[in-house]
Formats: C-alpha cells, structure tokens, sequence
C-alpha cells in the first residue's frame, strides 16, 4: 500500500474513532456505535497486516531462489560464461527468462536482447616490421619483441613522430598527434599497488580513443610491461575505428625511444603490419524495463547492471580448467534477477521507469557496459543513475568476514551512498566506505563507462577481494546465500526509493575526484537543452 493509501485509511478510521469517542459516557452503546467500533477494529487489523515494501520485497527474494540462479550460472555446463562462447549465449537465455517470468517489458532490439555486432580479430604476423630512424641510424625491432595490440593494415615509410607519457594525455592537440605516429612512454608497474596499477591501465586505456580522435597513424608504447608478440583473436566492434597499436620490448628501440623528450620527435617510423583476419560475433546485453507510474517521471531512468560473463576455461592437462566465477559475477547477475522480480510484484509501479541490465564482456575491459553507453537504449540524459551489483555473495573477503554489510565504491562521489545507507539501515545491513578501496575501485567495473558519460554511478559489492578470486576455486557453494538475500533486500529498496524519488541522484561537485563526470553531465545537460 502507498503512503497516500495509507494515510487515507488512517483518516477514516481517526474519524470514526472521534464519533466513538462522543458515545463514551453512554452506558451502552447504540447499534451504530457498535458497527462503527467494528469498522475501527477492521481498519486498525487492515493497518497493521499491511505489509511494508520491505516486507514484501523480503517475501520475495530468497536464500533459495538465489542459490538457484548461482548455481546453474556458474555450473560447469556454461563452462565459465568465456565472451563470446556457448556457455555465455545460454545464461543470456536464462536471463532473459527470468526478466520474462517476472513481466519486464523486453527493451531490445531482438526482445530482451541489445545485439552488439562484433569480430573476433586475429593479428596477420606475415611481414611484421617497425624501423625508427634517428641521428642517422636505422634500428629494427625484432619480430618477436613486438605485441599488436590493436590489428589494422598499416604501411608507413619515415613518417613523423611525437611522443608523451600517460600524465601528459590531456594535453595534446590534434595538431600535435594528426597523421603522425604517437609515441606512448608508460612506467613499469611491477613495483606498483594494486591502486596505482589500476590508474595506470585507466590511463591507458584512454589512449585509443584519444589517437583515433585525433587521426594518428600509428600508436607505439614503450615500456609498461613488455611481452612477445601475441597472435590470439581480439574482440573488437565493427564499427569501431580503431589505430593501429603497437607494445614495442626491443631493447634498442625502446632505449632510443625513452631517451628522446617529449614532444616532436627528431625521429621517423616505418612500419608495415598486414591486414588482420576477422570472424563475426553477436553478443548480447539482456535488458528488461519495469515501467514508471508517474507521468512526468515515467520517462527518466533507475538503471541496475551486473555482468553476466567470467573467463570460460583456461589451461590443459589435469585439475579443474572452468572458471565458473560465482561470486564475480554470477552472484551480481543473480540478484538483478531477483530484484526485477520483486520490484515487479510490487502492488504499485515506481514514479520512474527501472532498467534491469546484464553486460557481457567486462572481463575483457567492461566491453558490454562500454557498447550500452555509446548505444543506450534509453537517454544517458534521462539516466538518473547506474547501481551496478558485483560480488555480492561472497563474505569470506580476504581481510576478514563482511556480514551484513555492503560497500560502495565513489562513496563520497555522490549522494548515492546516503540513499542506500537509509534503505540499509531498515533491512539491518550496514553500507559502508572502504577507505582504501572505495574510491581505487570505482573505475574497475561497469558502472565506470556510465560514470564516464556523466550518469551518476557505483559499484554495490559484499567484498572486494576474495579467496579465488578469478581462479577456478569461485563455485557456487562457496557464496554465503542468506547474507546475500539480506543484501539484496537492502539494494531493492534503495532502488525502490530512488525511482520513487522526485530528486535524482547528484555528484558531489565539492569533490575533485568528480570534476570529469561533472563536465560529462553538464555538457550532456547543455547538449539536451539546445536539442529540445
């Protein structure tokens, strides 16, 4: 029953009872007051067996029905949920399944399915060269001291050069990098945390977009952690316009390289990489939408993600080769199952419209959450929010047990941890801030793409690191079922109350860490505005 629904219920009675209360000298009570003290009787026993949201989302997601979904998500028949595989297109079906048995509208453009055309790229090593020209000397790279990491056909005879570092990103120019080969110095992160490796490779992953941006012809790293050349298939869009990237170990090249300054080099590159081999893939996002109730709310967006992919199996000979990953992520992909359910059976809509999204490919470099926001299915503009699930099962974190507890990550990026601390607070879990994780976190999973776009957004998990993590030890059994059920009570109202909220989430613009997703939603709010 609503607010309004209830406060009405009460009225009616508190005015009967006010009648009552003007028979009370009366040493018996009329036929009337009899019927009216029955009517008070019935509103009082109505009120009070009026179960809560709370209650009736507890009713609804259970131990068992968890454990369920856990259990044939990470069983070895899907053989690890690898992208793209077999075992992935089944628990997409399982997904979409469970997203039709609770009444989702379906939200894609095949159903429940967002169909993201891609190609497994396999590097063509025939005639592989680099040669870097400077101070009059021609050094060539050995063949097998160079990575491709990005494949394209690529012949290029004393072209021009400019280099930088990850720091000095931002401030290149088009002018700087158009038609030349960019040069990327990264440091060795071997003696890294676990911290600064992640803003390293963050770093570092900005870099294709940025030299495709700016038209470079070609891009080398030096340093980082160098590896032999590599002929594996990569995943790749096929729209996606990508340069041609090179990972360079030869000790020559990069002693050459790593001495010049930054800036225009006095060095040419040639290189010639041939046309890499290409096969089709379809891979798939699964996305189920409950509708808003309010009309002026109903067309803003709540979206709640998990990725539904692991690492599939790896390795020979004897011994278990299936990563299963129940805890990462089968358990975040179980519990937007269960929570759509839920939040559907609920007697009345949410003011805003609820988007229940599993992602393929995180593994791999939060590729699905990365297709969603360049492909949105509904506005990022009318996206007031991304609540992304992620070990939630697990309670055997590798500092010591997290029971009855959730952490979220950017905990003071927004007030998005405020709303879910309250919902916390009344299912008896506790959302709390990782000082050390928290905000190191943030952009190692899918709500980071969504974050980028400026949507305000987190990470919701049980623990951070875990024992087998990413190893083949994360089965089903493992995760701790009823802990999980609590938690995922405690992230359906939080939901529940955001998409009932007339206020939309907000970054906390006092905080430098948000400075770029700020700019991301005002220029997204700005563009909005001009368009309509």
């Amino acid at each position: 029953m609503s607010g309004v629904g209830r406060g009405a219920l009460w009225a009616a009675c508190l005015a009967r009872g006010a009648r009552l209360r003007r028979w009370a000298g009366r040493e018996a009570y009329p036929t009337g007051a009899r019927l009216q003290i029955g009517v008070l009787c019935c509103c009082t026993i109505a009120l009070a067996q009026t179960p809560s949201a709370l209650e009736r989302i507890a009713a609804r997601i259970t131990a068992n029905d968890l454990k369920a979904d856990v259990s044939f998500l990470a069983s070895d028949a899907l053989e690890g949920r690898g992208t793209p595989s077999r075992g992935l297109d089944i628990a997409a079906e399982y997904i979409a399944a469970g997203f039709r048995r609770a009444g989702l509208e379906p939200a894609g453009d095949d159903g429940y399915f967002q169909t993201a055309p891609y190609a497994l790229v396999t590097p063509n090593l025939e005639g592989l060269e680099l040669t870097i020209e400077t101070g009059g000397q021609a050094i060539k790279a050995e063949r097998t001291a160079i990575r491709i990491q990005e494949p394209r056909a690529t012949d290029l005879t004393h072209a021009e050069a400019v280099k930088t570092d990850l720091a000095a990103l931002d401030a290149l120019t088009e002018d700087q990098v158009k038609g030349k080969v960019l040069i990327v110095e990264v440091p060795d992160p071997s003696g890294f945390s676990p911290e600064q490796r992640r803003d390293l490779f963050a770093r570092l992953r900005r870099v294709p977009a940025l030299a495709h941006k700016f038209g470079a012809a070609l891009v080398i790293q030096i340093g980082g952690a160098g590896q032999p050349t590599n002929a594996s298939a990569r995943l790749r869009e096929v729209s996606y316009g990508a340069v041609p990237f090179l990972v360079v170990s030869d000790s020559a090249v990069r002693g050459a390289l790593a001495a010049a300054k930054a800036g225009p080099l006095e060095a040419t590159v040639s290189a010639h990489l041939a046309a890499p081999a290409a096969a089709p893939v379809k891979l798939r996002n699964a996305i189920g939408v409950l509708r808003g109730s309010d009309a002026a709310l109903k067309n803003t967006y709540v979206v709640v993600t998990a990725h539904y992919d692991h690492l599939g199996v790896r390795g020979t000979g004897e011994g278990d080769h299936i990563y299963n990953g129940a805890n990462d992520d089968a358990s975040g992909t179980a519990s937007v199952i269960e929570i759509a359910a839920a939040l559907a059976a609920l007697p009345e809509r949410p003011k805003r419209s609820i988007v229940f999204i599993a992602l393929f490919g995180e593994e791999l470099g939060l590729v699905g959450a990365r297709y969603y926001v360049q492909h949105p299915v509904f506005p990022l503009l009318d996206t007031v929010a991304d609540i992304n699930l992620e070990q939630v099962g697990r309670t055997d974190d590798s500092e010591g047990p997290r029971v009855r507890q959730f952490n979220l990550t950017g905990f003071d990026y927004s007030n998005i941890a405020g709303i879910f601390g309250k919902a916390g607070e009344e299912a008896g879990i506790r959302a709390v801030k990782d000082e050390k994780k928290s905000d190191s976190y943030f952009g190692a999973s899918d709500n980071a793409p969504f974050a980028a776009a400026g949507v305000p957004a987190t990470t919701l998990s049980v623990s951070y690191v875990f024992p087998d993590y990413h190893k083949a030890g994360d089965e089903w059994p493992k995760l701790d079922y009823d802990n999980m059920a609590k938690v995922d009570c405690a992230v359906a109202l939080g939901v529940l109350r955001m998409a009932d909220s007339a206020e939309a989430p907000q970054w906390n613009r006092d905080n430098p860490k948000t400075a770029s997703f700020v700019q991301a939603r005002d220029k997204a709010v700005g563009a909005g505005a001009t368009a309509r």
